[in-house]
């Protein structure tokens, strides 16, 4: 009985909304949002209270209510349970009823994972993380590309054209850079932007996070998630998300409904960001950008980019190999863009050829030291090998 209500009313309003656009001349400009309403920590009054605040901030869109009744004067879709309240989500969104929904505690497919938003602290600059929860593969490396890809998406869904984009310098981090050049080189234009500390690059150090020296920070999902957290509540001790606008909008290739994510622990300012976050993909036409940026990524070669990360491409050495070193040499010449876990496998290709070399940690991470004289050749040979970009990455 409570459905057939919920229903009626649904679709009164879907009718007085249709007429109020033929009348104004504006129709399809107002969106409606869902809130999902039951999980949090701090309680349904919680979410229902980030509600009222981003109802307040004269942004125009309408929010709805999935969950249990409430003295509210938002529409209520009533739901009791976590798994009727994430079915019924499902159904309005795939309906069109609502354009976009935040919610909790929601298990995306693999491949599909969230791009969050943060305020940094050093210059007060919004950054999206991508990317926070979910899974765009198991892969590694090959889902921090794929992460790149989905926060290029989202900012461009937010209005930013050409977002920046930098790699924050974990294990990895130099393979997907250079998968990204590889997959930029083939026509999917990527603006790198540049590290704030004197050597630059697109590999992201911790100050570059906490400036928001980039648009979109690559990452992958475990350490995006720490961050978000770190991010929304180093203030409040951990309990109480009180910064930025949540965990984002889960995105991946043929996945078309705008579910965002919060946290069991985002405070009400966040519930609200959220919804504004929410509200402007969906007014930015995520769907359609997500499909075009797919499109344009797989004809610049992101499939044959990415089946080659999912491979060991480096066979320059045997397993059982044993390489000795050459005649110990005077080495200043560095090599980086080495992934740390290829190290010690790079610096025995070099011996193999000849060429003496050392492992050690440069000013952005792993390098293989030579002598000036040979960085030139010994470049050329860990290209071949698949350690390093073809153009060579020296400094």
């Amino acid at each position: 009985m409570g459905d057939t209500k919920a229903m009626k009313k649904m679709l009164g309003n879907m009718f007085a909304e249709i007429a109020d656009a033929i009348e104004t001349g504006e129709f399809g400009k107002k969106v409606k949002v869902g809130l999902t309403t039951l999980g949090s920590e701090h309680g349904t009054e919680n979410l229902v209270k980030g509600a009222e605040l981003a109802a307040k901030s004269g942004e125009d869109f309408d929010i709805v209510l999935i969950g249990p009744k409430v003295e509210t004067d938002f529409e209520i879709i009533e739901a009791n349970t976590e798994e009727m309240m994430h079915k019924k989500m499902e159904e309005l969104l795939d309906s069109g009823y609502i354009k976009a929904c935040v919610t909790m505690h929601y298990n995306f497919p693999i491949g599909v994972s969230t791009v969050g938003r943060v305020v940094t602290p050093g210059l007060g600059k919004e950054m999206f993380l991508a990317t926070t929860t979910g899974t765009s593969a198991a892969h590694r490396a090959e889902a921090m590309v794929k992460n790149a890809l989905y926060g290029i998406i989202t900012a461009k869904a937010m209005g930013i054209e050409k977002p920046t984009v930098g790699i924050l310098n974990l294990d990895g981090a130099r393979q997907v850079e250079r998968a990204l050049k590889e997959l930029s080189a083939g026509g999917y234009e990527i603006n790198f932007g540049q590290s704030t500390r004197a050597d630059g690059g697109s590999v992201m150090r911790g100050n570059d996070l906490l400036k928001g020296a980039v648009d979109v920070m690559v990452t992958d999902t475990l350490t995006g998630n720490i961050m978000m957290k770190v991010f929304s509540s180093y203030t409040t001790g951990g309990s109480y998300e009180a910064s930025g606008y949540g965990y984002g909008p889960g995105i991946g290739e043929g996945y078309d409904r705008t579910i965002l994510i919060l946290s069991r622990a985002s405070g009400a300012p966040v519930v609200a960001n959220a919804i504004k976050y929410a509200a402007a993909l969906a007014k930015g036409n995520l769907k359609d950008i997500s499909k075009k940026e797919f499109e344009k990524a797989k004809k610049a070669g992101l499939d044959k980019i990415l089946k080659e990360l999912t491979k060991d491409s480096k066979k320059a050495l045997a397993e059982d190999e044993d390489v000795s070193a050459p005649p110990k040499e005077v080495v200043t010449g560095s090599i980086s863009g080495i992934d740390i876990m290829d190290l010690e496998d790079a610096v025995k290709v070099l011996w193999k050829e000849g060429i003496y070399a050392e492992s050690g940690m440069g000013c952005t991470g792993p390098i293989v030291l030579v002598n000036e004289e040979k960085l030139h050749r010994a470049t050329e040979i860990l290209a071949k090998a698949g350690f390093v970009a073809k153009e060579g990455d020296v400094c």
